[in-house]
């Protein structure tokens, strides 16, 4: 005989095969009847079978808890010695930190390959470990988010969090500094945030970056932190159709980056400049503009002779190809009449 359990009611079930019963019901047992010992309609009960129940439970749901209370708990365990089993020395200050291997494996695939190593596993437990390419307070925020997948980040901390995450593959880490970079990205930051997108090579970061800097590109321009922009990262910028400043308010700036750079990095304002200048558009001066250009690197000598003699033959042929950044208007450029033949910024 199958067991039985009650149910609920519900009025949209099928109705029960007894014609002295209206209540309705999911199912009866096989023969259609009621089971025994419930053959009056007064006190007719719906059941459903074992079986059928068990049929019922059988896709799994997965309920999700609150996870703040779980992180709250999982961080009490940050940097606490009672129950670690390794221990790290980190930075200058040889900080000691603690830590708990079956968290950092299960999390993190290069401390799973550091401690897989022979060495690393037999000793760990006693000899710290010592890391010494990270200051301590950005190894408390890898931990932090290893423990809690939350990360506390400030503009004073975010890109070393940035580099850290990357070396230690940490990719949800990455995109939480990506979004607290973009989030808090202005005319005083965007400097520092193109730096970061280009040294570290973050393709999403530097698109979001330029297109601020093109709306904003006076403002970002006269930031003391333009002039602490590398080669690389300064190189992205002027390569841009879109900004918003006329060329030779652009050479003007580089002018001046190169010679602060010059200053601090102690070397030639040439050297400095080499590979930053190309990106400069000569074509887009008119011809006095040139001119002065022109009698100004007589002394100084900073600015490539073939770019200036390519910019005075495009002013005798009026000629682009649309292929060459040379010859291709900015969406900021002053209107001159020597621009016929230029190709527009947008094409």
């Amino acid at each position: 005989m199958p067991s039985h359990r009650p149910t609920r009611l519900n009025a949209s079930w099928p109705r029960c095969t007894c014609s002295s019963c209206t209540v309705p019901v999911l199912n009866t047992v096989a023969n259609g009847s009621h089971p025994p010992g419930n053959k009056s309609s007064a006190c007719c009960i719906v059941y459903f079978t074992i079986k059928e129940s068990e049929s019922r439970m059988a896709s799994e749901i997965l309920m999700k808890g609150d996870p703040v209370p779980f992180a709250r708990s999982m961080g009490r365990l940050i940097n606490c010695k009672e129950f670690s089993d390794v221990k790290f020395i980190v930075g200058e200050a040889r900080q000691h930190i603690f830590a708990h291997r079956c968290i950092l494996v299960s999390r993190c695939e290069v401390f799973r390959a550091m401690f897989a190593e022979k060495v690393v596993k037999e000793t760990s437990a006693k000899i710290p470990l010592v890391l010494s390419d990270v200051e301590s307070d950005i190894f408390m925020i890898i931990l932090e988010f290893i423990y809690t997948n939350c990360a506390s980040l400030s503009a004073k901390t975010v890109v070393d969090v940035l580099a850290s995450s990357i070396e230690y593959g940490l990719d949800e880490l990455r995109k939480l500094c990506i979004a607290y970079l973009i989030r808090n990205l202005s005319v005083t930051t965007a400097c520092e945030t193109m730096q970061a997108a280009a040294t570290y090579g973050q393709d999403d970061l530097r698109w979001t970056t330029m297109g601020f800097i093109e709306e904003h590109t006076v403002e970002v321009f006269k930031m003391k932190q333009f002039q602490e922009l590398s080669e690389q990262a300064l190189a992205v910028i002027l390569q841009s159709s879109r900004l918003l400043m006329d060329e030779m308010d652009i050479l003007a700036t580089v002018k001046e980056w190169a010679s602060i750079n010059s200053a601090v990095q102690g070397v030639s304002m040439i050297k400095a400049i080499s590979s930053v200048i190309r990106h400069v558009r000569f074509p887009l001066f008119n011809e006095a503009e040139l001119q002065r250009v022109e009698s100004g690197n007589e002394t100084q000598n900073v600015v490539p002779i073939a770019m200036i003699a390519f910019a005075w033959k495009f002013h005798a042929l009026h000629q682009s190809d649309g292929t060459n950044p040379q010859t291709k208007l900015r969406r900021g450029t002053k209107h001159r009449d020597s621009h016929q033949g230029l190709t527009p910024w947008d094409h």
